[in-house]
């Protein structure tokens, strides 16, 4: 009994954390019919969907013919690592640095292994992470907080642009000097029917890429999620039963209890005070320190009811995206896709991961506090 206790608490660290800080803040702030509005039910049911979708085409080969024609260009593990970090960027700006994570984690534990690179495999996902994260303040439908604040603060292109192309911009420098950490191993060549992995199933395989379409279009809220998730859970409740299997619940438990956390921190009238106080002091500082403990998605919603500074905001819940494993949830995603692997080592990820992020938050904030700004 004990030895289960000890794998589940190493399996689970980030959702032990986020049921004890649920736990706590439902002793100060008791249950009740407020506590409805803290879930957002449309993130929960794009990860559910993405996650279905994702599997439904790693069944079908999908993944494994990609790494084998990727595997055929970068001739060096620096270059490999540098194309699956700049990838993860890019991507980040259109598909949400969440999205990013679910599609590429998993293609890169693929291909690493492939590659017979796995002791790497720590190090380009927290690059990863970052990338996605850093990546993904470019555009307003990039991660939650811009749509949010995009939105609510009523601003225009220009003026989020100007706020946030000089954290892009040095990010991306961050990123590729970052890469130069990883030696110019030579890669394994793949075996012959590694290299010509064929797809499998390929009429289900169109398909399950139509329903990757349309939760895309949803995250872009063309298409309602509450349309997307019945039509995807029917689907493969008939099609790929077995992909429901793949799914993370307990990440989806864990986004739940951060919901239940942050809201409860909004209402206690001490929490709200101090919030007040250290905003008009510094409102950008305030919005990365509140980033580190509640996340930046629910601190851009907090804290946009105590000022109407909408850059230092923007800037602020942006940048503060790095740092704790929790300050972007996007980053619990892709520890808990790790985590998944075999012989997964929860320290040394972790360890990475603060190292790679504090040098990173260092510094941004010291390019925002540059004399002159």
């Amino acid at each position: 009994m004990g030895s289960r206790v000890f794998k589940f608490i190493k399996r689970e660290p980030v959702f032990l954390a986020s049921l004890i800080c649920a736990g706590v803040s439902m002793l100060l702030v008791p249950p009740d019919a407020a506590y409805s509005g803290y879930i957002n039910t449309e993130v929960l049911c794009l990860l559910f969907c993405f996650m279905l979708v994702q599997a439904g085409m790693q069944s079908c080969g999908l993944l494994d013919f990609l790494a084998g024609k990727l595997l055929r260009g970068p001739k060096n593990l620096r270059t490999l690592t540098l194309l699956l970090v700049l990838l993860t960027f890019f991507l980040s700006m259109f598909i949400t640095n969440d999205v990013a994570l679910i599609a590429l984690v998993p293609f890169t534990i693929l291909i690493l292994g492939r590659a017979g690179k796995k002791r790497s495999l720590i190090f380009t996902i927290v690059l990863q992470t970052a990338a996605a994260n850093l990546g993904s303040m470019l555009t307003p439908f990039g991660n939650p907080q811009n749509l949010f604040l995009y939105s609510d603060f009523e601003l225009s292109f220009a003026d989020f642009i100007t706020v946030l192309l000089p954290f892009a911009a040095v990010s991306l420098v961050m990123l590729c000097a970052a890469c130069l950490f990883v030696r110019k191993e030579p890669l394994e060549p793949l075996s012959a029917s590694a290299a010509a992995a064929p797809v499998r199933c390929r009429k289900r395989l169109f398909l399950f890429l139509f329903l990757f379409l349309l939760c895309i279009l949803c995250v872009l809220h063309v298409f309602p999620y509450w349309v997307l998730t019945p039509i995807v859970a029917g689907f493969f409740l008939f099609v790929s039963r077995p992909s429901f299997r793949a799914v993370d619940y307990g990440l989806l438990c864990t986004f739940v209890c951060f919901f239940i956390f942050s809201g409860n921190m909004g209402r206690i009238p001490a929490v709200q005070s101090l919030i007040g106080e250290w905003l008009n002091a510094d409102p950008f500082g305030t919005s990365v320190l509140a980033s580190q403990v509640i996340s930046n998605v629910p601190a851009a919603v907090l804290l946009s009811g105590f000022t109407d500074n909408a850059p230092a905001l923007l800037a602020g819940t942006n940048v503060g995206g790095l740092g704790t494993i929790i300050a972007s949830l996007a980053s619990v995603i892709s520890f808990r896709l790790y985590m998944r692997t075999e012989n997964a080592r929860a320290g040394r990820y972790l360890g990475v991961f603060t190292l790679v992020n504090a040098a990173g938050l260092a510094v941004l904030c010291g390019l925002y506090y540059l004399p002159g700004r």
